[in-house]
């Protein structure tokens, strides 16, 4: 008899046999699914272990006299640019090369390394040092997504000091449309300080020349570009002056243009003909300027002093200066960088004191009182000077018009408007000042009328198509808009638009809540409905 150990040994006779360590199901038993999500982050990983190791490598990279040995596989499944190479044989004569040279010029090798590494971690360290090797290494590999990351990158690291070499970097590469865009509208908004740095000065003239033809530069007014475009001149004199006559012709502040800024001024019913880009205001629509809520009412009633600024950019109220006194149905207006509360009523008195709040010095101080009390009372800055339109005087609505000359500090009265009104909006379009709406005590208007200070006429105008008081109005991309409001019998959300060049009015999209004596503000492109009353109480809401 053997005495030699079995490992396994089975008779027929067993095989017939039940086993009991046999599991025996129905056919009709249901399959699972398992699945090991971390399976992949394991197996790229364990692979960039051994790719460090050396092991199973089947391609060798070379920049310059760095080489970086890697897995076909793991290439062409995570760089589109390998993935053409290494399944295309006969669109690349490297597709079965042990040895794959890539110019230097176009890779950096310390960016090869970080690419190849991203390929089996999915993870990149972008910095200041690499960001823009890293760019042109993705581009050229057609690693969108990372472009995408380092243009991110660089966007939200813009500054005035770095701008112009970003934007040349990116003009340059040709691949990183979104980043070039960011760069122009960062140049735009902050012109006046890039302007100032040594990079601005060593740019061509046609980098120059584009620059100062953006449309929406956010400048105070044009003798910024001028004085830039001098700067830029006098560096490097003996080959920049020759450029300066055409760059000086960009700058709409220029002696140069009298004659055709003649006829834009003295015929200002034909501006929408004088399609000049020398005559033409910067349209720069975005430029977000701070929004003033100057005096009101509590949400019981009570007359204000308080005034709070918003910044769009930031999406935040603060408090600013208080006015010297309490001013509800105040008229507001912006001249020559300072804020203007007219009139209005303190809880007793309607008043004729009128203060200017300085942005610089944040303070408010006192200006030569007006001919006539007003309440109600519209206001509106045109060419230096200040007008006041109708209001309540505390017996009667009125039809006087007054303005304010801010050299002499006086008030003198101009030409009446065709009727008295109060609680009237008022605008300007095109070099004349827009009355709309309102009441005189005893009816509510639709009526419209424009005041022209060259004539120094009033006349009507299209009317409104609905009846408005206590109504905002703003205008915005040479149209004139019109919400809300109170009707006689309704207090109003809708809002109309009043076209010049068709000369009508027509309907909007309403305003989200019902909103009487509320403030209508054009700003960065954009209408803002501050504030109000709906009917059953003040509002505080912004839309």
């Amino acid at each position: 008899m053997s005495t030699t150990p079995s490992l396994f040994r089975v008779t027929l006779d067993e095989m017939d046999e039940p086993s009991l360590n046999e599991i025996h199901l129905s056919d009709g038993e249901d399959c699972i699914l398992f699945t090991q999500p971390d399976l992949p982050h394991l197996a790229f990983s364990l692979m960039e272990s051994i790719r460090r190791e050396g092991k199973l490598c089947d391609v060798d990279l070379f920049v310059g006299d760095s080489v970086f040995p890697a897995h076909r596989v793991v290439l062409a499944s995570a760089i589109p640019y390998f993935h053409a190479m290494f399944t295309s044989s006969d669109a690349f004569q490297e597709s079965k090369c042990k040895e794959i040279r890539i110019r230097g010029d176009v890779v950096d090798p310390s960016a090869l390394e970080t690419l190849i590494n991203f390929a089996y971690t999915g993870k990149i360290s972008i910095s200041g040092s690499n960001v823009q090797n890293l760019i042109i290494g993705a581009s050229f590999f057609q690693l969108t997504k990372v472009k995408d990351a380092c243009e991110e990158f660089l966007m939200t690291r813009l500054s005035p000091s770095n701008v112009l070499g970003v934007r040349q970097f990116a003009d340059n590469l040709g691949t990183c449309i979104s980043l070039v865009k960011a760069c122009q509208k960062y140049i735009q908004k902050f012109f006046e300080t890039v302007v100032k740095n040594p990079e601005f000065l060593a740019l061509s003239f046609s980098q120059v020349d584009e620059i100062v033809n953006y449309d929406e530069l956010h400048i105070q007014d044009e003798s910024a570009v001028f004085y830039s475009i001098m700067n830029w001149t006098k560096h490097e004199k003996e080959d920049h002056i020759v450029c300066s006559d055409e760059l000086i012709r960009n700058c709409h502040k220029c002696r140069d243009l009298v004659d055709e800024a003649k006829d834009f001024h003295l015929m200002p019913e034909r501006r929408m003909l004088l399609r000049s880009f020398r005559t033409r205001p910067r349209r720069c629509k975005d430029m977000a300027g701070l929004i003033y809520a100057v005096g009101g009412q509590t949400r019981s009633g009570n007359p204000l002093s308080t005034v709070e600024v918003f910044d769009p950019s930031i999406g935040h109220w603060r408090n600013a200066e208080a006015m010297s006194m309490l001013r509800s149905r105040v008229g507001v207006s912006v001249m020559n960088n300072s804020l203007y509360a007219v009139g209005g009523y303190n809880g007793s008195d309607r008043l004729n004191t009128v203060e200017v709040f300085d942005a610089a010095s944040k303070r408010w101080s006192k200006v030569a009182d007006m001919n006539f009390k007003r309440s109600a009372v519209g206001a509106i800055a045109l060419d230096s000077y200040l007008y006041v339109c109708g209001g309540f005087d505390g017996i009667s609505s009125l039809n006087t018009v007054e303005r304010y000359d801010s050299v002499s500090n006086s008030w003198t009265l101009v030409s009446s408007m065709t009727k008295n009104r109060s609680a009237a909006g008022v605008t300007k379009l095109f070099g004349q000042i827009y009355a709309l709406g309102g009441h005189n005590g005893l009816s509510i208007f639709n009526s419209v009328e424009a005041f022209d200070p060259k004539s120094g006429l009033w006349m009507e105008v299209v009317p409104m198509l609905r009846k408005r008081c206590r109504l905002g109005v703003a205008t915005l991309n040479g149209k004139i808009y019109a919400c809300g409001g109170y009707d006689g019998s309704s207090f109003l959300s809708s809002v109309e638009c009043f076209d010049p060049v068709t000369n009508k009015w027509s309907y909007i999209a309403p305003m989200n809540a019902i909103r009487s004596r509320v403030a209508l503000v054009a700003n960065m492109n954009k209408l803002w409905a501050i504030g109000g009353y709906d009917g059953m109480r003040n509002l505080s809401t912004v839309e």
